[in-house]
């Protein structure tokens, strides 16, 4: 029973990959969120001012408002960056917030972590209920987190492999298309 239940939470995680999660935000993804609403605000204040038209009026007042719900979303940071008027959000250091932000928007948990830490938790939970059951379970999930570890030291050193030995690296390939689709996409989605 155990062991179903311990190889369905490897193989969902497995297969989920990791595009599905997400850090959560951090002070600076906070920052970007925020300072996106104070350029929302201050962009539908100019349009007013300048006597913009209805449309552009409008288009930067939903803008303002749809940029409410991603600051609420991301939640307030710690540190307000300077953000007053058109100048202060112009400003190098509100620049390179935004581009800190993009890149770090991008970033994903590594596989192998996420992995290892399932595993982690189910032997910690398996140690903690005890028993006959919870003791085979513990060791299947260690055996499991060897297995986890092995594969991936063949996977970094297949890849790096065919980073080096690019001649060989076609007939590699050519040798793995006798695997089955479903290892296929495993060994895909741990390289991802």
């Amino acid at each position: 029973m155990n062991k179903v239940l311990a190889t369905l939470i490897v193989t969902c995680t497995v297969s989920a990959g990791c595009d599905s999660l997400r850090f959560a935000p951090g002070e600076t993804q906070k920052q970007n969120a925020w300072l996106h609403n104070r350029t929302a605000v201050i962009t539908a204040e100019t349009a007013r001012a300048e006597d913009a038209s209805e449309k552009l009026q409008a288009l930067t007042q939903f803008g303002e408002l749809q940029s409410r719900a991603f600051s609420s979303y991301y939640g307030l940071p710690k540190e307000f960056p300077q953000a007053e008027t058109a100048e202060d959000l112009l400003g190098q250091s509100n620049w390179q917030l935004a581009r800190t932000a993009l890149i770090e928007s991008v970033e994903r948990p590594d596989t192998w972590q996420v992995a290892d830490s399932m595993l982690e938790l189910g032997i910690g939970i398996c140690a903690l209920l005890g028993g006959v059951y919870g003791t085979r379970a513990v060791r299947f999930l260690g055996q499991a987190r060897t297995k986890s570890k092995a594969l991936q030291e063949i996977i970094t050193g297949n890849e790096l492999f065919k980073k080096q030995d690019e001649a060989q690296a076609s007939a590699f390939k050519q040798a793995h298309q006798s695997q089955s689709p479903a290892t296929r996409q495993i060994v895909a989605e741990m390289k991802a």
